[in-house]
């Protein structure tokens, strides 16, 4: 079944069968207090504002049969996998707060938020870096699965999210960014970061709201 959304720059047409919903970094240490985000001295309210649309979505999406990713950035106990250069720039990395070891896996804090809990089947695909396919499987997953068209949202836009539309730009996937299912820690980033998305005719992908997708999907082709 193909279907077309309603978008900037102009209307993204996928298969169902052929895409993908890419769920970015909807950690606890992005989206509450004591996380990782909050410990570089950012406000939390707005990556926690989306939890709610982001699970309008994820549940259309799982009714309608979509395949469904999950993302998680984090590193091993050991911070083995953790380049220098980044500690030095997030020194609260692998430090004790209030929801366990920061930015590490296994903790409380790395973990996705219970609204958006990843059903069995729906893959988790734990990256050490900002974008999706560095040093995961990512690849290997959409091409078993036939994958063609991204349906990114999450957190933060400017960040992880757009390191991966762009990471999926230059291996072919056509990728649509829902503005409202994002979000970054200024919304001056969240403005720039979505331009930067859909401006030269789309020069990375698309852009739309949660709303305009939904109603593509119930309405069909």
């Amino acid at each position: 079944m193909k279907y077309s959304v309603n978008a900037k720059p102009y209307e993204f047409k996928f298969d169902l069968k052929k895409t993908a919903l890419v769920i970015i970094d909807m950690q606890r240490d992005f989206c509450y207090e004591g996380g990782f985000g909050e410990s570089l001295g950012n406000d939390i309210t707005l990556t926690k504002s989306i939890i709610p649309t982001v699970e309008k979505v994820l549940n259309k999406a799982r009714e309608m049969g979509m395949f469904i990713i999950h993302t998680r950035e984090g590193h091993r106990p050991d911070l083995s996998d953790c380049p220098k250069a980044k500690l030095r720039r997030c020194p609260t990395i692998g430090t004790d707060g209030p929801m366990g070891r920061i930015l590490v896996r296994g903790e409380y804090g790395h973990d996705i938020v219970d609204e958006l809990k990843p059903l069995d089947g729906e893959p988790i695909i734990d990256k050490p870096g900002k974008g999706a396919f560095y040093q995961t499987d990512l690849s290997i997953i959409l091409e078993k699965e036939g994958i063609e068209s991204l349906i990114v949202c999450g957190v933060t836009t400017h960040v992880c999210v757009h390191t991966t539309i762009r990471e999926a730009n230059d291996r072919g996937y056509e990728c649509l960014m829902l503005e409202d299912g994002t979000a970054a820690f200024d919304p001056e980033d969240q403005i720039a970061a979505i331009r930067m998305i859909n401006q030269q005719g789309g020069i990375f992908g698309w852009t739309t709201t949660s709303d305009k997708l939904i109603q593509a999907l119930e309405k069909g082709e």
